[in-house]
């Protein structure tokens, strides 16, 4: 049984997006029917009281920035740590009730499982036990416009959902029985717009926010579009997928972040009008304005650490040390794995001229400044 969106090689070189049709008709009831499921997790938790309930949520630890920053990488890293837990693919689309929805996924049965590389051709190989970035299916359950762009999707300190804060938790705390883990680890793109909520949910919570150079950052983006527009097409249930597991970012769905800083109509613009570079680096500099926002505050800046995308590439072994340590983790072989496997994205370049150049440039230069980037650093 395949849960996820992946890349199947075929003959002629190609590929192909899958969605199995069994998962994709659940999908469709999961989305049609929000209170019913949001119901059947809250009972799913009062059955689990006695085994869940007691369990305490120490640090969890939040990956979280613009899709293809090097957020996947981060994630696969630290979910091989023995004390995280993480969302997995086999875990979709039945994220509310994820411990009725395993056990029943560990009776139904399935073939045995190659690696393959998933749907955005980076080579990164995933099965159904690898980590993937599912939370936000949570998010939208509660907070049902927060991708419609009509208004802003940052959630501060003062937002306020007692029932979504609840669930969350339990949540939380069910993964950590699934996973055997100690440590919640999410992977979030969205999450960036969220730290100062989660923070007052969880006053220990660490972030680690990747950041890349504007110029690869949206090359790698409008790529990845492409891509993912390519392999729908046209296919309804490759749409459909991506909604319901709330990845918006690139692909027939995409739609422009409402950061609440007046940028989203003006982005949306750009892409209607065929301007993708300009549309992409109005968005870079809006996500990555709210960061420095972020940082500004005291609390928040504690708890965060931004994690430069070429340095990682670059020294792996020393990056990914820094961020155990921000993190509280113990080595566990982790900064070796790293320095054997990560290096810089060889498979692309920048295809832009100087006219779009100067337009990044435009766009993103004073907020890439903040960050070490940019003729402003």
């Amino acid at each position: 049984m395949t849960q996820s969106l992946s890349s199947g090689a075929s003959s002629n070189a190609g590929a192909i997006a899958e969605v199995d049709g069994w998962s994709n008709a659940l999908g469709r009831q999961i989305e049609r029917h929000p209170r019913f499921f949001r119901w059947l997790g809250n009972v799913e938790s009062a059955f689990a009281r006695d085994t869940v309930g007691s369990l305490s949520i120490e640090r969890p630890i939040y990956v979280s920035g613009l899709a293809r920053s090097g957020s996947t990488i981060l994630l696969e890293l630290l979910a091989r740590h023995p004390a995280t837990a993480t969302h997995r693919y086999r875990d979709f689309p039945l994220l509310h009730a994820p411990l009725a929805w395993n056990w029943f996924i560990d009776r139904a049965g399935s073939e045995p499982e190659q690696p393959r590389e998933r749907a955005h051709r980076d080579r990164i190989l995933v099965t159904r036990e690898s980590p993937e970035a599912f939370e936000e299916v949570l998010w939208m359950a509660f907070f049902p416009g927060l991708h419609d762009g009509a208004t802003s999707m940052v959630l501060d300190r003062q937002a306020d959902n007692p029932a979504f804060d609840a669930f969350y938790a339990d949540h939380i705390r069910k993964m950590l029985k699934l996973r055997g883990g100690r440590r919640y680890l999410s992977k979030a793109n969205y999450n960036l717009t969220r730290l100062g909520y989660i923070q007052r949910l969880l006053p220990d919570a660490c972030f680690v926010v990747p950041i890349r150079d504007p110029v690869w950052h949206i090359a790698s983006l409008m790529k990845q579009h492409r891509i993912l527009c390519s392999l729908s097409g046209g296919d309804d249930k490759v749409r459909d997928h991506l909604r319901r597991a709330g990845h918006f970012e690139f692909g027939p769905d995409r739609r422009a972040m409402n950061m609440g800083d007046g940028q989203v109509g003006e982005v949306e613009r750009c892409w209607r009008e065929g301007r993708d570079v300009e549309g992409w680096a109005r968005s870079w500099a809006s996500a990555y304005n709210l960061l420095a926002s972020a940082l500004d505050d005291p609390d928040l800046r504690k708890a965060i650490l931004v994690v430069n995308y070429e340095t990682l590439c670059r020294e792996p072994a020393e990056t990914v040390r820094t961020i155990l340590t921000h993190c509280g983790l113990d080595d566990e072989g982790l900064a070796d794995h790293a320095e054997a496997t990560i290096s810089p994205p060889g498979y692309y370049s920048p295809p832009f001229d100087d006219r779009e150049l100067e337009i990044i440039k435009e766009h993103t230069d004073g907020v890439a400044g903040k960050f070490g980037y940019g003729s402003s650093a």
